[in-house]
């Protein structure tokens, strides 16, 4: 390989026809093979590169230098920190080959087979040889160090190349069927263990196989976080910034492909086990074999059967699958053991434990219930619910139509207790008019009744509270009785923590209504095939409603905010199937005319209207500012020398309008009244284009060029009767404004203005298009680059945030083609980055999805994205966010809640749990780096697979293996599908989780399917179009 790149490199002929022929045959150096095992020769297929480690020795950090400086230190002990954990990388990896893959292919008689060593020990050599290569690299640049200190461009060399993603792509969707064939040969054959033993044995570190194994799992969040701080440690302006910037870009680029590849190929590992559980000749069988299903959630769940009494009668582990129409319910099957008591070798299944179909049903029929709702959810009258699994009931039983099934015998007994609390209170006020004095008949005695009686209450609330944390009570539908009514029957199943029960409600929820026909399909990806389906975890239409209540006017929409407020009332099912809290502003209105404000409460699944005001005129522009934190008072105080009497109090949340006739009006959220709390008029009364705020001021980009800077006052609130400072941009509008860190940019035609956002000074001016009539409408920020959209032309730019360099250029009318063919002339209108998907709304109507990284990496368009077929009649005039970030105490589990911690990993392996605890960071409370959530072998029989050797038993003579490691490799037996989203159950607990909803204003309500036989444009008044996304568990 590095001959035939050193040739085309200089020229010659025989290297480039080769190059040539190679590049037109679209194939890699490294050749890929379907699966592993397919071949008699594993390295058949790549040219093999020996690396000396003579010639090429590794990279070692020489001695400190003098006069560093307190960074530069810091920045030399990270580098050695990555050159130390890269040569115990490959130190691991050499360890596979040449003490296990080595001798056991050369050992007679085979302890393994060699077909099943080349499964185990896939695509192994090949990440080897990558990673030799990218020590050769480092060792030039750490002897350079000291002269350059770069390092950033060797990462984005190494790691952006296809072959990379190729081998580590194999290797992680292999990794548990290695492990399988490891555990089998473990139990058939005591020679195999033997040579496990011993090798851990005689090893210095005493690491297991499965320890060394599970390294190249581990490699990418390793690198991640040392570049990471890296960059923490890197001066803005250093020459190494960029490009540790773009190196975080390409491998998080990458752990995001090794996450989706690992994901689709474990659902379709579990449909196929699941179909082979099914008899050929069923109507599952046919329905799983079409390829239309999609895998959302899988989990082995424990299924509880209550007596009339509440009693538990049995329990037994079922999994559950939710495909995206229908639910399924399979007993899982086994016979380890024998009739000699032995364990039955041929029912270990590599991959996975085979299943019994239970019950299978079509999604719109499921309903969640729970405690103490089972009144609202079914017509009582015309249905009858049978308990699951318990005998029928009898005919008395069934006119009666009460039926206890464990936790809500809770609610009636609280039910019973309050009827209890309202009669003592009668009779205390009874007690209250007597005239006489009687021994515990007193009003003493009737309060100590009524507070006896209200604890008793609390209790029994905190019990159902508890009750319904882990249990997911399902209504499915039956078979009618002879009287033809229906019957529908109660499964309760109980998750392994709460988190679990939230993802089932939610994801139940979201399918359900991805099964409406606006959502079939509802998004399109444009693939070479033609074939590729939006992904999983793709926003799903949940509505669209009207933006204004009052149809009788033709009002514009202007712009959008979202309220958020924090509320503990709601129960699970609220969480898991409602909006984000909060509330919408909406403002719109006709040109030239009044403005209309409408607000939406979102507490629920469809937006409401709470509350209508008109304004004087048209609403162009909202800002939503929060109050501030107990830190930013505290950081507040601490930095201003102004005593305390003069320090501004910080005032409740509030919203500003921009009005078309300048007027800027100051209200408080709906929780205090939605009061107009401040107005005044803009210098000049220009229109206000835009607004945005720092801490210290409100910023207001105006009609004739100007930006508005109002200062806050002594009360926290903006001082909008002094004169404000105000700064000439330019001679054409201020479209669009961006707060940044320290600065504010301000966009004027065609050019950028960056100022100091404490001083007002301008840093900057730089021109975002060379096209003098592009003005600049949108500003967006994501990581540490900038993306724009132009008043004309089809394309949006991004640029670096501190070099202000010009870094990739999009053309959204080659995504738009896809639906409206031939449709050239595209401008983009409005655009939103939430949860690494960057939203581009057109003139056309049309919304565009365009993937992008989350950390602090350069935002850089990494795939084709997706494509909206559900849209609006005229321009998409505005996209907005609206996020609640809920932090429940019902998100313990009851052994938390005593003061039990769960035991975490102390293996390496737990550093990239980090990624899923929430610190500073934003990006790292996601958990979205290289979670594979692999199968498990733990339902094997045997021991477990550890990384490292467990103390031995007293008088034990086996290989002992501690618990298995469950950071990155999942302890629980199923794919954990829902990658982006659910954390590993032995994960550190989450603090907190996020609903996100995305909402899109324009004209009307439009389906671009052209096979739908929804109408093509509806009407065409203001109407809002909301996206719900899957929980951020």
């Amino acid at each position: 390989m590095t001959q035939l790149m050193k040739a085309a490199r200089s020229g010659t002929k025989d290297g480039l026809e080769k190059t040539k022929i190679a590049v037109m045959r679209k194939v890699t150096f490294l050749h890929r093979k379907e699966a592993p095992g397919d071949s008699e020769e594993e390295d058949m297929g790549f040219l093999e590169v020996t690396v000396s480690d003579m010639k090429h020795p590794p990279p070692e950090l020489g001695p400190m230098p003098d006069g560093l400086s307190p960074q530069q230190v810091v920045r030399r002990h990270i580098l050695g920190s990555i050159v130390q954990s890269e040569r115990s990388y490959v130190d691991s990896l050499k360890r596979i080959l040449q003490d296990y893959r080595h001798p056991l292919m050369e050992m007679e008689p085979k302890a393994l087979s060699v077909r099943k060593c080349q499964v185990v020990f896939f695509r192994l050599k090949e990440i080897l040889h990558c990673h030799s290569m990218f020590q050769i690299a480092l060792f030039s640049r750490v002897a350079e160090w000291d002269a350059t200190e770069k390092i950033g461009d060797l990462f984005v060399a190494s790691f952006s190349k296809s072959m990379v993603l190729d081998v580590y792509s194999d290797y992680v969707n292999n990794f548990t069927n290695a492990m399988s064939v490891i555990k089998k040969a473990c139990l058939t054959k005591p020679v195999f263990l033997e040579f496990l033993k011993k090798r851990q044995m005689t090893s210095p570190d005493r690491v297991t196989l499965y320890g060394l194994m599970v390294k190249p799992i581990q490699r990418f969040p390793q690198f991640i976080l040392l570049l990471q701080d890296m960059l923490k440690n890197t001066p803005k302006g250093h020459p190494d910034r960029l490009s540790l910037q773009l190196a975080l870009t390409e491998l998080e680029t990458l752990a995001e492909k090794l996450n989706e590849q690992k994901r689709v190929a474990d659902q379709m590992a579990e449909i196929q086990q699941l179909t082979r559980s099914v008899s050929d000749r069923s109507s599952l069988n046919k329905l799983l074999n079409s390829g239309q299903h999609q895998l959302l959630l899988c989990e082995t769940l424990t299924e509880t059967v209550y007596g009339d009494r509440g009693q538990l009668i049995k329990s037994k582990e079922r999994k559950v699958f939710l495909l995206n129409d229908m639910l399924v319910c399979a007993n899982i099957n086994f016979k380890p053991v024998s009739t000699r008591g032995q364990l039955e070798i041929s029912s270990l299944v590599p991959l996975g434990p085979k299943y019994v179909v239970k019950w299978n049903t079509a999604l719109p029929q499921v309903q969640v219930v729970e405690v103490g709702q089972e009144n609202s959810t079914y017509d009582k009258d015309n249905v009858v619910i049978q308990n699951a699994g318990a005998k029928k009931h009898t005919s008395s039983s069934q006119s009666s139509n009460k039926v206890y099934l464990g936790p809500p015998r809770l609610f009636q007994e609280l039910q019973d207790l309050q009827k209890d609390l309202a009669v003592v209170e009668q009779i205390t006020l009874l007690i209250s008019t007597l005239h006489g004095t009687y021994q515990n008949l007193n009003m003493t005695v009737a309060q100590d009744w009524c507070l006896a009686l209200q604890r008793m209450m609390r209790v029994k609330e905190e019990e159902i509270h508890s009750a319904n944390k882990c249990r997911l009570r399902l209504l499915l539908p039956g078979k009618t009785d002879k009287s033809g009514r229906p019957i529908s029957f109660m499964v309760v199943f109980i998750t392994p923590n709460p988190l679990s029960k939230i993802s089932w409600v939610n994801r139940l929820h979201l399918a359900k209504i991805g099964l409406r026909e606006e959502n079939q399909p509802g998004w399109l990806c444009p693939d070479e095939d033609k074939k590729s389906k939006a992904p999983f975890w793709c926003p799903i239409l949940a509505c669209h409603v009207p933006a204004f209540s009052s149809n009788a006017l033709d009002l514009q929409l202007g712009a959008v905010v979202h309220n958020p407020v924090q509320s503990s009332l709601l129960g699970f099912s609220a969480v898991s199937t409602s909006l984000p809290q909060g509330y919408l502003w909406i403002g719109g209105g006709q040109e030239g005319a009044g403005g209309q404000v409408e607000i939406f409460s979102l507490n629920r699944t469809v937006p409401r209207t709470v509350k209508s005001f008109p304004v004087a005129s048209q609403v162009l522009c909202m800002e939503y500012i929060p109050e501030k934190s107990k830190e930013e008072q505290e950081q507040g105080k601490a930095e201003d020398s102004r005593s305390a009497a003069d320090q501004p109090s910080a005032p409740h949340p509030t919203i500003c309008l921009g009005l078309q006739d300048g007027s800027i009006l100051v209200y408080g959220s709906v929780d205090t009244g939605t009061q107009c709390l401040l107005t005044c008029r803009s210098p000049g009364r220009q229109p206000v284009l835009c607004l945005k705020h720092s801490p210290e001021y409100l910023f207001a980009g105006l009609q004739n060029g100007t930006l508005a800077a109002y200062a806050r006052n002594n009360g926290g609130l903006w001082d909008l009767e002094a004169q404000p400072t105000c700064l000439e941009v330019g001679t054409g509008p201020v479209r669009t404004l961006l707060t940044l860190d320290d600065t504010v940019w301000a966009s004027c035609a065609n050019q950028v203005t960056v100022l100091d956002a404490a001083s007002l000074q301008p840093q900057q001016t730089f021109e975002a298009h060379p096209d003098e009539e592009a003005s600049v409408t949108h500003m967006i920020k994501a990581g540490s680059g900038v993306w724009m959209a132009f008043s004309s032309g089809s394309s949006i730019r991004l640029f670096h945030t501190e070099t202000l360099e010009h870094l990739q250029e999009i053309n959204i009318a080659t995504r738009t083609t896809f639906v409206l063919p031939g449709q050239k002339n595209v401008r983009v209108t409005s655009l939103l980055i939430c949860q690494g998907l960057l939203w581009v709304g057109t003139d056309q109507g049309i919304i565009v999805l365009l993937p992008v990284p989350r950390l602090e990496g350069i935002p850089k368009i990494t795939g084709k994205g997706m494509v909206s077929l559900n849209g609006h009649c005229g321009p998409v005039e505005f996209l907005a966010v609206a996020v609640s970030t809920l932090a429940p105490d019902v998100l313990k589990n009851d052994k938390e809640e005593e003061g039990g911690q769960e035991e975490k990993p102390d293996s390496p392996s737990s550093e990239p749990s980090a990624l899923d605890k929430p610190p500073a960071r934003e990006m790292r409370k996601k958990g979205i780096l290289l979670q594979y959530r692999l199968h498990s072998t733990s339902h094997l029989p045997g021991q477990l697979l550890s990384v490292k050797e467990a103390p031995p038993a007293p008088g034990g003579t086996a290989l002992e293996h501690s618990e298995e490691d469950g950071s990155i490799y999942e302890m629980a037996d199923d794919p954990d599908v829902w990658v982006r989203s659910r954390p590993c159950v032995r994960d550190a607990h989450r603090k907190e989780i996020s609903s996100v909803a995305i909402i899109s204003g324009g004209r009307g309500y439009r389906n671009f399917n052209p096979s739908s036989k929804l109408p093509a444009c509806s009407e065409t008044d203001s109407t809002l179009l909301i996206w719900q996304v899957p929980l951020m568990l």
